[in-house]
């Protein structure tokens, strides 16, 4: 398990034939199963998902498992971040909200599926390495913010899509708030100590309309430190 110090971004270049293998398995054989977006398979082929997990050898980079990356983060399991990338049905031409960068290995995806993304990370030294690394890998179409992912980005708003890496008990209201017409919103909700789900949100006028797209596990979504004055 990695400490708070995080390891260097691997150099760009560091895609080794033994990481592609494994990486073509991962999709080929463990993704492909519950996902069947071509899209988004494509692109997980294409994305070195060690480049964002440079503590761990290829690999434990490669397991159909999430992997802890400090601060009480992790980068989650490839085959869930295929089933959330496939939830929000891009085409390529949508601005993206994503709340939680975390490594930044979701992050790769969507800029290879969609238009534009705004990330929101709490962490700021996350935020810089994750920028870091996207920068690596040429994802030029993205921005980093380091925020309270509870309150989305208004800035940017609206969303054509808006996803969540990490579960909050209840569904913020700003992230509905900040989802355009006809939008997709794809996030996991629920406690530490209960059931989460995946839920999908969709917005068509003033309706609302959530669909349950089954159990998982994340870790909890959280609010910032509170600030103290002296």
């Amino acid at each position: 398990m990695p400490n708070e110090a995080l390891l260097p971004v691997a150099a760009p270049s560091d895609d080794p034939p033994r990481a592609r293998a494994l990486r073509e398995y991962l999709v080929d054989r463990i993704v492909a199963l519950g996902v069947r977006d071509a899209r988004v398979l494509r692109v997980m082929r294409e994305i070195p998902r060690h480049h964002f997990a440079p503590e761990y050898d290829l690999g434990e980079a490669y397991g159909d498992y999430p992997l802890s990356i400090g601060y009480e983060a992790t980068i989650s399991q490839p085959s869930l971040v295929g089933i959330m990338s496939e939830a929000l049905e891009l085409s390529g031409h949508e601005r993206v909200l994503e709340i939680g960068t975390g490594s930044g290995y979701q992050t790769a995806l969507l800029c290879h599926l969609a238009s534009h993304v705004d990330s929101v990370e709490l962490v700021p030294e996350l935020a810089q390495r994750a920028a870091s690394t996207l920068s690596a890998l040429g994802c030029t179409n993205v921005d980093i913010h380091t925020s309270d992912g509870w309150a989305g980005w208004p800035q940017g708003a609206p969303y054509d899509r808006v996803v969540v890496t990490a579960a909050p008990e209840v569904l913020p209201p700003a992230l509905l708030d900040q989802l355009a017409d006809r939008g997709r919103l794809v996030v996991p909700v629920g406690s530490q100590d209960r059931d989460q789900r995946l839920e999908r949100w969709r917005k068509a006028g003033d309706a609302l309309y959530k669909q349950d797209l089954g159990a998982v596990r994340f870790v909890p979504m959280v609010h910032p430190p509170p600030t103290t004055t002296s």
